[in-house]
């Protein structure tokens, strides 16, 4: 039977394997992670979700705290963010990642629309300038239709170099984008289809259950061939193994989309703790909720920190999710909250500070497969479980139809001689 070895996947005049590593923010989906897949010959993301903050962490910079000195004390409608140092942060975090990538594969960036950081039009373009700048591969286009993105980038020099991609969750939501694309006669080189499996943000309502992947892939791909377009559509959500990704390929996907099961690897921005978490998770374990100011539903544990939070907004220093007005519906949640006997607010599960919950890492965002990821690898023996290599896992993809029982180096030898 096939593996995804053989279905290599096109792009413009390159061909790479046909693994794509999501790109999950905040810096859970590491510069490390996505050099990983491009030294393999896949795809590998980063995201640019508050890439001041990446770049203070990564470089030293003090992108917030200049800002927090810019807009203490001052009225939350006033608040923004400076495109310049966007554009700079940007710049720092996706030029250091390209500048040390290697291997046939390519490294893409994924930009969200509902990242809007008190001046949506002015930061979007700045980001995408920056990304561009920096020699990013591809720009994969997500939460939001980005109806007016591609507008925003159209007078760069790389407009028609860079690869652009769009993430839909349906046919109509494609159906937009291309309207807006063919008018600017730049059609997305390829496209990413999520269902509602797919962890953290789902571009779903309430209804999401109702929706499948396979229908959704289908659908897509109907709409690519009435209108007589070769795009290469990449499946995305709930894709755990070998076998998942191969009955895509067969239906007529080029490649597919993974990230939960990179979640535990070593290359991983999240906390090693966070990564036991995930290991240890139950189906039942799991939940869908609205907690996100954006405003969509997010997949994430139970457990997660940043539903028993009362946090106060610091948006002077943070306000990425503020729109132009200085509006977040955290900061709503917040103000109606219940105050206990002592005085102090009390939790606020119905939204969350994202801001705040995202750069400590959490909120437990994972695709409804995390419960299986214990089977995976293997325990040491302490509770915990073995953190495996990128490299492990995207082998583990490309070559078997089932995941394997990945375990250490010595233990793997062992196993070996035995």
């Amino acid at each position: 039977m096939k593996t995804l070895e053989n279905y290599p996947l096109q792009l413009r005049s390159r061909e790479v394997l046909p693994v794509i590593i999501g790109g999950m923010g905040v810096d859970i989906s590491t510069a490390e992670l996505a050099l990983e897949a491009a030294r393999l010959g896949c795809i590998g993301h980063i995201s640019d979700a508050m890439s001041p903050y990446v770049s203070d962490k990564r470089f030293g910079n003090k992108y917030q705290h200049q800002k927090l000195v810019t807009f203490r004390n001052r009225p939350v409608e006033e608040i923004r963010w400076d495109p310049e140092r966007v554009y700079q942060a940007q710049l720092d975090h996706i030029g250091s990642t390209m500048n040390a990538k290697r291997g046939s594969g390519m490294v893409f960036v994924n930009v969200m629309e509902k990242l809007t950081m008190g001046a949506p039009k002015e930061t979007l373009k700045a980001r995408l300038a920056g990304a561009m700048d920096a020699g990013i591969d591809g720009i994969t286009l997500s939460a939001g239709l980005h109806m007016g993105t591609l507008a925003l980038a159209a007078d760069h020099p790389r407009f028609r170099d860079v690869m652009f991609g769009i993430i839909v969750s349906s046919a109509r939501a494609l159906k937009i984008f291309l309207r807006g694309a063919s008018r600017l006669n730049r059609l997305p080189d390829y496209i990413v289809v999520e269902g509602p499996l797919a962890g953290g943000h789902l571009g779903f309502g309430e209804d999401w259950r109702e929706h499948d992947l396979r229908s959704i892939v289908t659908d897509v791909i109907a709409l690519l061939r009435e209108s007589d377009l070769q795009i290469p559509v990449v499946p995305a959500g709930g894709i755990f193994s070998g076998s998942d990704a191969v009955s895509y390929m067969e239906l007529g996907a080029s490649a597919v989309q993974v990230a939960t099961r990179f979640t535990i690897s070593q290359e991983c921005g999240l906390p090693e703790h966070v990564k036991q978490i995930y290991l240890k998770a139950n189906e039942d374990d799991l939940e869908v909720n609205m907690s996100s100011p954006s405003g969509y539903p997010m997949r994430m544990l139970k457990s997660s920190p940043s539903l028993q939070s009362n946090v106060k907004p610091n948006c002077e220093s943070l306000g990425y999710l503020l729109d132009e007005k200085g509006h977040c519906a955290y900061r709503d949640a917040y103000a109606a909250g219940p105050v206990g006997p002592d005085g102090k607010k009390l939790p606020i599960r119905e939204k969350m500070c994202i801001c705040h919950h995202f750069m400590r890492h959490q909120c437990y965002t994972c695709g409804t497969n995390v419960y299986r990821l214990r089977d995976t690898t293997t325990e040491i023996g302490d509770g915990n479980y073995y953190l495996p290599r990128a490299e492990e896992i995207l082998i583990d993809y490309l070559e078997r139809l089932e995941p394997a029982r990945l375990a250490p180096p010595a233990e793997e030898a062992e196993r070996a001689v035995a």
